[in-house]
């Protein structure tokens, strides 16, 4: 676009602005709030029970490991920070350390040069530890599982708590099971 077209418009924006004197948006009234719909929200939490109340607000901490996907599932876990999902709103958060998290979620089949890493990560977790399986590679080891470099699926070599299938399962089932694992991570803490 011709940096004159750019102009014409952002004059015309500026006179609109000077003859309006308005500059943003008006913020909706409180009268338009829909109370109705919010009451049924609210009151679909309040019929939870409390075992399932305080396992939701709790805060749960995810260590990724690509064990050799092809970094479709990367992408989706990915696209749960951003604010479509804003998956920090659930108190769900990634950390870099295994020592500090709850979740070891895993993507792809096992190769032979990450099983070692694999290991060592769940090693480092402290209890109770949760391992998820995400997309078809960690689930069932996919197209990959009797390739040279495979050594097959997750649960072959660690315990699978919670299967996400899919090539790759969208972030909405990504966020399912995740919130599936702040529920079994109060079971497990209350095994203990």
């Amino acid at each position: 676009m011709p940096v004159w077209i750019g102009k014409f418009f952002m004059l015309n924006i500026l006179k609109m602005i000077a003859k309006t004197k308005i500059v943003t948006e008006k913020s909706p009234l409180i009268e338009s709030i829909d109370f109705e719909t919010l009451q049924k929200d609210l009151s679909r939490f309040e019929k939870l029970d409390y075992e399932v109340k305080r396992a939701l607000s709790k805060s749960l901490t995810i260590r990724h490991l690509d064990s050799g996907s092809s970094n479709a599932e990367e992408a989706e876990l990915l696209a749960l920070s951003n604010p479509v999902y804003d998956i920090t709103r659930f108190g769900i958060d990634f950390t870099a350390s295994p020592r500090h998290a709850d979740v070891l979620t895993i993507s792809g089949p096992v190769t032979r040069q990450l099983k070692i890493a694999m290991d060592r990560t769940y090693n480092a977790m402290p209890y109770p530890k949760i391992v998820v399986a995400v997309g078809d590679g960690a689930c069932n080891g996919s197209v990959y599982q009797n390739t040279y470099a495979c050594l097959g699926r997750v649960d072959q070599f660690l315990p699978v708590d919670i299967y996400i299938p899919g090539d790759p399962p969208t972030p909405e089932v990504i966020l399912k099971g995740l919130l599936m694992c702040k529920l079994i991570l109060i079971e497990k803490k209350g095994r203990l």
